[in-house]
């Protein structure tokens, strides 16, 4: 039996000129999760990451905070989020300053993704929502397969673990909105696999930063 241990990634720069890099509070999170793997004995023997700049930056925090120098890095888009800019974009809307606050960026936010997975509107999307469920099944699969026996870290964003933790629950796209939301920075979702397949364990497990409350963020 394998286990795949389904990370988020450390918090981005939602407020900044470039959200897919990670901000201090970010760097941190992944630091203090590769210090937990460690002292927990913890010695994957791949670790997946998706394409994004977010994800990779959170691979080097989380390598060096375990002292995983070495360990094999295997790229898979497969992994990477929806592209939230351009589900957002179909929602057009108006703040109270320059830009949203966090409340704002969040209400936005939910708006948009129920647009996007109510799918009546699909051929808006160069993603609808089937198609990025789709490649998000193929991507556990094949992370199940090159870990088979061993331990998997995967480094992706909160719609993909949402995603493998809802289907995995026999839920649908509501349950996938209502785990994305609560999905922290950093957080581990534990997915054992063997011949019955892929079972998960726990969801979002955060220990690792409940020392320092300023460390809990979701976006």
């Amino acid at each position: 039996m394998g286990q795949l241990l389904l990370v988020r990634h450390g918090q981005a720069s939602w407020d900044g000129d470039d959200y897919d890099v990670l901000s201090e509070r970010g760097h941190r999170q992944g630091m203090l999760l590769g210090n937990a793997l460690a002292a927990r004995g913890v010695k994957p023997d791949l670790v997946v990451t998706g394409g994004m700049r977010r994800h990779r930056e959170t691979v080097d925090n989380v390598v060096a905070g375990a002292g995983l120098d070495g360990v094999p890095v295997e790229v898979d888009d497969r992994w990477d989020e929806y592209d939230h800019v351009s589900m957002l974009a179909q929602v057009p809307t108006s703040f109270s300053g320059d830009k949203p606050t966090a409340a704002e960026f969040q209400s936005w936010m939910e708006r948009a993704t129920d647009r996007w997975v109510r799918g009546d509107d699909a051929d808006d999307y160069h993603e609808p929502f089937a198609a990025f469920t789709g490649r998000v099944d193929v991507a556990l699969r094949r992370a199940a397969e090159s870990a088979a026996g061993g331990t998997g870290v995967v480094i992706t964003s909160g719609g993909p673990i949402s995603w493998v933790t809802a289907t995995l629950l026999g839920g649908d796209p509501s349950l996938w909105s209502r785990l994305n939301v609560v999905c922290v920075n950093t957080g581990v979702t534990k997915v054992v696999t063997g011949r019955r397949g892929a079972t998960l364990v726990s969801f979002n497990e955060h220990t690792h930063l409940e020392g320092d409350r300023d460390l809990l963020t979701y976006r």
